[in-house]
């Protein structure tokens, strides 16, 4: 009998069976498709990799500006996909050799819990008992009950990264994380993008005023962004697509060649049948915060709890659930989680939103500098964007919210400052290496204080 049985493969599940070998335990973990689940296969890794060569591509249109004159290039989306394919297969390779070098049980199938110490693999009709179980069995594209959705043409998430050529245009049903960034991405790469969005604006749990400004560049890039709209119905017409849109204007219709569902993704519960979990309202699997269900010894992680749904958040949560099977006592902190858009430039966040401080009364003082007078922005070509901060009455910086160059890796900082209520003093008395661009959120924690270094004071 194992001490632990994970099911799923994911950044939760492989994560979690890591932790526990590490802990000492014998682990067995469970996975019918391959190793990374979403975000490595069909996810986060594959999108960053047509994102670089997106970005590559907008970097030859600007070659000009560095002093290089380029003439002629074409895009060659077949080598972009085998690229970004290679890519994810170097990864999956390296979790299966993680897997091995820990003397994980890896079986290849998929589970289907018999009761909550005894898994049957599908395929290979092994029954796997254990003593302790983790269920990370993911989440799948949520479809909204759009009529003609299931027609030829119209993708999910999972799909959209297997087209071999790029469409002339394109419609995108949802204006979240992963609807922004493929609008972003193919708009680059020359295609003719539509973004529909159901809500007042894009990537509604961002910080409103840095996602105003992410509209300008959007816009600048070809896309054609369609706020409060609603998809009514989509239909055929010869080998192209009519999107009917109801806006405040009244029904457009927008004829494409392929169109995107990117409105979100749902708990796959599939398997689970067979024990009496307790579940939210929104399908996920209800745990508290050491990740524990209602039922004594199984644990829930990932995207199948219907929670955070982001990668990082389901291996931190795996961390936890098998740190209290070992008896170590952790429980789940949400506090500073961050979050990511790779868009041009890159929007980053963490914290509270200026609109959250308003709705929760909370006393607090904003800072900001701009990129524009950062010298490594400037020398990179993107001096175009804002790191902001957000700070309460005692100057603990409870948020921090970055557009520009580089977010995704500067917002780190930030997410320490907010995880362990740090001063905005504890940030600009931290010195920051020059020229770099973590310079800006030095500088707009200086702001907190008094003034900004390198900006012109606040009249009095």
């Amino acid at each position: 009998m194992y001490n632990l049985v994970v099911i799923g493969g994911g950044p939760g599940g492989y994560v979690a069976a890591i932790k526990g070998a590490h802990l000492g335990m014998k682990v067995a973990l469970i996975e019918d498709t391959r190793l990374g689940g979403t975000c490595l296969n069909r996810g986060c890794i594959p999108t960053k990799a047509l994102y670089r060569s997106s970005y590559v591509g907008k970097l030859i249109k600007d070659a000009e500006s560095f002093g290089f004159d380029v003439q002629g290039f074409s895009v060659n989306y077949p080598k972009i996909k085998e690229r970004k394919d290679q890519i994810v297969e170097n990864l999956v390779k390296g979790i299966e050799t993680l897997i091995k070098g820990n003397k994980i049980d890896y079986y290849h199938g998929k589970g289907q819990i018999i009761d909550k110490n005894t898994v049957l693999v599908e395929g290979i009709g092994e029954e796997i008992k254990g003593e302790k179980l983790i269920i990370a069995t993911g989440s799948k594209p949520f479809i909204p009950p759009i009529p003609g959705a299931d027609l030829e043409g119209v993708l999910t998430s999972d799909e959209i990264l297997e087209l071999t050529t790029l469409p002339e245009k394109m419609a995108i049903i949802g204006g979240g994380v992963v609807g922004t960034e493929f609008a972003g991405i193919f708009a680059s790469l020359g295609v003719e993008v539509t973004l529909i969005e159901m809500l007042p604006r894009i990537l509604y749990t961002f910080d409103e005023e840095l996602v105003r400004r992410l509209n300008i560049f959007l816009k600048k890039a070809g896309v054609n962004i369609l706020t409060s709209a609603k998809v009514e119905k989509i239909e055929k017409i010869d080998n192209d697509l009519n999107i009917f849109v109801g806006t405040k204007k009244g029904v457009e219709e927008i004829r494409v060649n392929l169109c995107l569902m990117a409105g979100g993704r749902k708990p796959n519960l599939r398997g689970l049948e067979n024990l009496n979990l307790t579940l939210k309202e929104n399908g996920g699997i209800l745990t508290n915060d050491k990740m524990e269900t209602n039922i004594p010894d199984v644990y829930a992680v990932g995207d199948c709890t219907g929670g955070i749904m982001l990668a990082h958040v389901a291996s931190q949560e795996g961390i936890v659930a098998v740190e209290n099977i070992a008896g170590m006592e952790r429980v789940m902190d949400y506090r500073a989680v961050p979050s990511v858009v790779f868009t041009y430039p890159e929007l980053a966040s963490v914290g509270l939103t200026e609109e959250q401080c308003k709705e929760g009364n909370i006393e607090y003082k904003v800072s900001k500098f701009n990129f524009a007078a950062n010298g490594k922005a400037l020398a990179e070509g993107e001096g175009e964007g804002i790191v902001k901060v957000i700070a309460d009455s005692e100057n603990k910086i409870i948020g921090v919210h970055i557009l520009g160059p580089h977010s995704s890796d500067l917002i780190a900082e930030g997410v320490l400052a907010v995880q362990h209520r740090l001063t905005a003093k504890d940030i600009y008395n931290t010195i920051h290496a020059h020229p770099t661009l973590s310079e800006s959120f030095s500088e707009a924690c200086h702001g907190i204080d008094g003034e900004i270094i390198h900006g012109v004071p606040k009249r009095k």
